[in-house]
């Protein structure tokens, strides 16, 4: 896949005023992508679940202006601190989307869950954004194919968050290229159709340890894989955990599913407690979450997973038969070790969705 196919190459258009709005959820990657390289390219590949409940609602407001300019709005109150990101990002874009140069935007954004705590707002923020975008060219170049638009929104995501380029589609998502999947790009996302029934409506109950911002952002942590000395072993790795993972979720095998899972997560944590400088996102109640779990899940023979994202709150993963099982547990135990007995429940979603 070439970047020039995103390159918006209309010369002549009518910029018109308006409004558009999308709602975006994130998404939990069960094999992990941790380093990039150049622009947002990704060091190894992944693949995720897109959520449903956790999303981002953004409105994007248009007016036809002699230069780009923009102001950006979180839940009604502007909020300036968001802004050097969002330049950044529409910097990053500009090359493919010439004809925003010419507008001044309004930025208005919502989550349903807590921003900066190892649930990916970025993702969901940053692919609701790109959406909103690409629905502008839309109006601009009417051949747009619907395929075309959905790719083009997740290469312009990627921009600004890689994970977003995943927040497109629904349900499973491979980012970057792999050998397993014959249509994997490191430039978007493109969605996995070929699961078994069983991940279909996998749940996904948040366990919100730290509502806090974290300590080391993510792209601070990406640019420490530069020099880790376990990258290249990590790199690897990924590649061959997402081929496991791709046979166990298309013959619905949860025991490898799970294993695979776990180990990503934990993975993921221990390249950044082996950086340069290192340092560490989980907190105990992460671990006694974790414990709490391998001990229930033994004892009953069930097919609870944990996962983490760059945080400390835990994803516990499960099949919707056990849910019962599932819900005893972090009400009769787990709830104890989330800030203010807090906790989101969530599912595989149905992707993105214009509003």
């Amino acid at each position: 896949m070439n970047v020039q196919k995103f390159i918006f190459d209309k010369e002549e258009v009518s910029i018109n005023d308006g409004e558009t709005s999308w709602k975006s959820p994130s998404n939990i990657a069960l094999v992990k992508y941790w380093g990039k390289i150049g622009e947002q390219i990704p060091a190894n590949p992944s693949i995720s679940f897109t959520l449903n409940n956790c999303h981002t609602i953004t409105t994007l407001k248009y007016k036809k202006a002699e230069s780009l300019s923009f102001k950006v709005f979180v839940e009604g109150k502007r909020e300036e601190s968001f802004e050097p990101k969002i330049e950044k990002f529409l910097n990053r874009i500009k090359k493919y989307c010439s004809f925003i140069d010419y507008y001044a935007f309004e930025i208005h954004t919502q989550n349903t869950f807590p921003h900066s705590s190892g649930i990916a707002s970025s993702a969901s923020g940053l692919s609701a954004l790109a959406l909103c975008i690409t629905s502008i060219e839309k109006t601009l170049d009417h051949s747009i194919t619907e395929e075309y638009f959905k790719e083009k929104a997740s290469f312009l995501a990627r921009l600004g968050s890689g994970s977003a380029c995943r927040s497109v589609y629904p349900e499973l998502v491979v980012w970057g290229k792999n050998k397993s999947f014959e249509n994997s790009s490191d430039l978007v996302a493109v969605p996995f159709d070929g699961a078994h029934n069983v991940f279909k409506d996998f749940q996904d109950t948040i366990l919100l340890v730290d509502k806090g911002q974290k300590v080391v952002s993510s792209t601070v942590g990406h640019n420490l894989m530069h020099h880790h000395p376990f990258a290249k072993q990590r790199f690897e790795q990924a590649h061959q955990n997402l081929e496991k993972l791709k046979e166990a979720l298309v013959s619905g095998d949860l025991k490898t599913f799970t294993a695979i899972v776990e180990s990503e997560a934990l993975t993921l944590h221990a390249m950044m407690m082996t950086s340069d400088p290192y340092f560490i996102l989980m907190k105990p109640n992460t671990l006694k979450i974790i414990e709490e779990v391998w001990d229930y899940r033994k004892k009953h023979n069930l097919n609870l997973t944990i996962t983490l994202d760059a945080g400390a709150n835990v994803h516990l993963l499960y099949p919707k038969s056990e849910e019962k099982y599932a819900m005893n547990l972090i009400n009769s135990s787990l709830i104890q070790f989330c800030e203010n007995k807090s906790y989101i429940c969530d599912e595989v979603g149905s992707g993105s969705e214009e509003i």
